[in-house]
């Protein structure tokens, strides 16, 4: 909803800056989404008067303009312009001026001649024909072509600001479906009040009513389907003047992002931003035998609607009708066979109650959403009728439009639950234990009050008004309460029964922990759908076939994020994904649910072995988990021979390799049980003193049959090493002509000492042979070379 400032001021009277205005409007309930400073958009411009026009003297079609801006002086513009005359009053953008789209005029020659400025047309000034009707769209906007100029009281010199519209600020704020009444400047003129301490200025509309005769004479009223129109209210004006709406109902409805039309439908317009309450306007001439009927379509009837547009309509759609054709679709456009034209002599003006599910699924099924529509699906207040159609004849009558006929036809059909007349019981006690605060009572009643409620003071009974069909409950009354009082006021207070204890879970540290891990070791997070196209459960009620079962893996998704980098020319990537997935249950319902970590990774220096030393880091560094297995596996997700399984004592918590070649280009991918890797997390890491003494390094050369693995030569180097072994890491595996068919040569960097003293060579060589030995023994490994 877009609010002008300008137009706000007609009915509370708010000082406070656009940003001052907007941080205390979002505090007490009403969001400002952003403000619009119209006045920062032009600079510099001012009203001036051509006092002469002469060729130019190097231009068969350019004009010399003698210009009178109030100054001594008259400036000198060079203008292509051909619409103007002397006299003609107009936009003159001066030295160093700044325009809407960022232009900024300056002085300067013009074939040689000097031009102090620029003459603007609609364009330059960021408008159309719809907020200048009198203008020539091609030409120089001449201000006094717009009729009732002279009664503006403008003088040479003035901004221009004030005439176009660009003296304004437009805030717009973001309402909830829950307060339609807020779809309006009179609701937000009651919520600014409030919030600013000001009192409100709501004026009731006066008609005149001198067109003679009644009502019954010129209209009746049937509502056929009491259920979709709670109430429809008419009035009949004659003798209609159809021609543009003066300026200042342009510049409001333009600056609320209504384009005007003409004085008519302008006027509905106007009424629906003000009172919140749609209106249409159908041509009476078009209501056969004078009588509106609200009914549903018929099976397969059909109607144009203003748009253009032939509607095919169903049996749920509620219409306006006379007694021969449709004339309207219900709360959201009008028909074309009833539209508002130059030659329009009298008209009906609706203001209606409808059902605002129907509404929507009107609009829905035919694909038309209007700002109409968008109102009445949220529900509007049923009082709010008479008052709106009101205030649209008292400014028919203001502008000289047409005369009203004496009369209401006002029509009452099935009344839902309406807020107007409930009550509830301010309980001043209670909602201060519940809101946690001291709010005194006085002040509880007095903002109730100036909401709309009424407050009996010797009940505490509080009566709900007609546009608060939010208001259901003591809660609703606590809401109000508190958002006027100041949600930033209210002191923090423990809830009731909590502990002293807070902050994260173990749980949600070890899961920071592993993404803090994976980060440090290059990884970026991703966060991919719980659904999908696969997975072992199927949704009942799925948004979509893309969206049909829910995963029972991460790592489909997971390679969808590897495709679409690499469809993006991404030539390397790492990523990481902590989820959920849904395994069945035998004879259950509900799935078993488990978090899971991925990481993935491509390109770069990205092999088997660097993958696996980011899970070992993971592993054993982060989360201490020391006693692991690495053992081969077959997982047909997997490449056959570079995959393997992550165990502990014969538990798999994962399994890490190339994703299988036939599946997508070379990627590696780990997928972790993390409720798993919780249960056997190991604990704080002990602060170690650095050693005193000295290491002793070998690298050991071994050759072996390629099926052995490096987790069984390194479980048998820590088997065998001893106290002496610090560290045992692979540093390089060869396979090729030199080693033989079917071998492979593995180099391993062994690291020894002693906390207690130097070791010798005399110490550190027969561990070595044992470790030779063991090796020997357990994996078939043959001794290559010694170094060091």
């Amino acid at each position: 909803m877009k609010l002008s400032r300008e137009w706000l001021n007609e009915f509370v009277d708010i000082d406070a800056n656009d940003k001052e205005f907007a941080e205390r409007m979002t505090l007490s309930g009403s969001k400002v989404e952003y403000i619009d400073d119209l006045r920062g958009k032009l600079k510099n411009i001012v009203v001036g008067r051509v006092a002469s026009l002469t060729r130019h003297e190097n231009s068969d079609r350019l004009w010399v303009a003698q210009t009178d801006v109030g100054g001594d002086e008259p400036l000198q513009i060079i203008t292509a312009a051909q619409n103007l005359n002397v006299g003609d009053i107009v936009p003159v953008a001066l030295h160093n001026s700044l325009l809407p789209d960022g232009s900024k005029i300056t002085k300067g020659k013009i074939r040689g001649v000097k031009s102090d400025g620029m003459l603007c047309g609609l364009e330059e000034l960021g408008l159309d024909e719809h907020d200048f009707p009198y203008a020539v769209t091609d030409g120089i906007l001449i201000f006094s072509d717009e009729p009732g100029f002279d009664a503006l009281g403008i003088k040479l010199g003035d901004d221009v600001k004030a005439l176009l519209g660009y003296d304004d600020s437009v805030a717009d704020f973001e309402i909830t479906n829950n307060r339609p009444d807020c779809l309006s400047i009179r609701g937000l003129a009651r919520e600014s009040a409030i919030t600013f301490g000001k009192l409100p200025r709501f004026a009731e509309p006066v008609v005149k009513a001198t067109g003679g005769g009644k009502i019954e004479e010129w209209l009746t009223v049937e509502i056929a389907d009491k259920a979709l129109c709670a109430r429809y209210v008419a009035r009949v004006v004659k003798n209609i003047k159809v021609e543009p709406s003066p300026i200042w109902m342009r510049r409001r409805l333009r600056a609320c992002g209504i384009r005007p039309i003409n004085n008519i439908v302008d006027i509905t317009n106007y009424v629906m931003l003000e009172y919140g309450q749609p209106m249409h306007a159908f041509d009476y001439a078009c209501v056969e035998e004078n009588k509106i009927i609200v009914r549903r379509a018929r099976k397969d009837e059909e109607m144009r609607t203003l748009d253009g547009n032939l509607r095919r309509l169903s049996p749920d759609m509620l219409l306006i009708t006379d007694p021969t054709k449709p004339i309207g679709l219900a709360g959201i456009m009008g028909g074309e066979n009833s539209e508002i034209t130059e030659h329009t002599k009298t008209i009906v003006l609706e203001s209606a109650t409808f059902d605002g599910v129907s509404v929507r699924k009107t609009a829905l099924a035919l694909g038309m959403r209007t700002d109409a529509s968008g109102r009445f699906e949220k529900g509007l207040d049923i009082e709010n009728a008479l008052p709106a159609v009101q205030r649209a004849c008292e400014l028919i009558e203001l502008l000289g439009a047409g005369e009203v006929i004496p009369g209401i036809a006002d029509v009452i059909g099935d009344v839902k639950t309406s807020p107007a007349g409930q009550k509830l019981i301010l309980d001043a006690a209670k909602i201060n234990r519940f809101l946690g605060t001291h709010i005194p009572r006085d002040f509880m009643v007095k903002t109730l009050t100036e909401l709309g409620f009424s407050v009996d003071s010797d009940s505490d009974s509080v009566t709900i008004p007609s546009w608060r069909a939010d208001a259901e409950g003591w809660q609703d009354l606590a809401e109000e309460v508190a958002r006027f009082y100041g949600y930033d006021k209210i002191e923090e207070t423990p809830l009731s029964g909590m502990s002293g204890e807070r902050g994260l879970t173990e749980t949600q540290k070890f899961r920071n922990l592993i993404g803090e891990t994976a980060r440090a070791l290059g990884y970026n997070e991703t966060l991919t759908y719980s659904l999908t196209v696969e997975g072992a459960l199927e949704i009942i009620n799925p948004l979509g076939s893309d969206k049909a079962r829910a995963r029972d893996s991460l790592l489909p998704s997971m390679l969808n994020v590897i495709r679409l980098n690499r469809n993006h020319k991404t030539e390397s990537g790492k990523f990481y994904e902590v989820a959920r997935v849904y395994l069945p249950v035998t004879g259950q319902r509900l799935p078993d649910e488990r978090a899971k970590l991925i990481m993935a990774a491509y390109g770069g220096n990205t092999d088997f072995f660097s993958f696996k030393a980011d899970i070992d880091k993971l592993l054993s560094e982060r989360m201490r988990v020391t006693e692991f297995a690495v053992t081969a596996s077959s997982n047909s997700d997997y490449h056959p021979g570079r995959q393997a399984e992550i165990s502990v004592d014969g538990n798999v918590i994962g399994i890490f390799g190339q994703v299988h070649p036939q599946t997508i280009e070379e990627t590696y991918a780990a997928e972790l049980d993390i409720a798993t890797l919780f249960e056997l997390r190991g604990s704080e890491s002990a602060y170690t003193a650095v050693p005193k003494f000295p290491a002793v390094l070998r690298d050991l050369s071994l050759i072996c049959n390629e099926r052995v693995t490096i987790a069984e030569m390194l479980s048998a180097i820590h088997a065998s090493g001893g106290k002496m072994l610090e560290t045992a890491e692979l540093f390089d595996v060869y396979s090729g002509e030199q080693v033989g068919a079917g071998k492979k040569s593995v180099a391993f960097s062994l690291t020894f000492r002693s906390r207690e003293r130097s070791l010798s060579d005399e110490e550190v060589n027969p561990v070595i042979d044992v470790i030779i030995a063991e090796l020997k023994t357990k994996t078939g490994a043959e001794l290559r070379t010694i170094n060091g």
